[in-house]
């Protein structure tokens, strides 16, 4: 996957997580992660498994257009 993707992506977990009113705590817990792997995932340093994305989706109550906004097509 190319950095565009994972930027993208990050940057879409973090203002939905903003928008929701969530801590990163309070999102890696309901998304059954470690904090510091979602602080990666926000940084555009590390791209989830599909799995764990659709943890972050459940968790964050979007859509998958919400979270792929902006994301190139891989």
């Amino acid at each position: 996957m190319t950095d565009e993707f994972s930027q993208n992506f990050g940057k879409n977990v973090n203002r939905l997580r903003t928008e929701n009113g969530l801590t990163q705590e309070q999102l890696a817990e309901r998304a059954d992660m470690s904090r510091r792997f979602l602080q990666e995932v926000e940084k555009g340093e590390k791209i989830p498994t599909v799995k764990i994305a659709a943890r972050l989706r459940r968790a964050l109550k979007c859509t998958w257009d919400d979270l792929l906004k902006g994301c190139p097509d891989i």
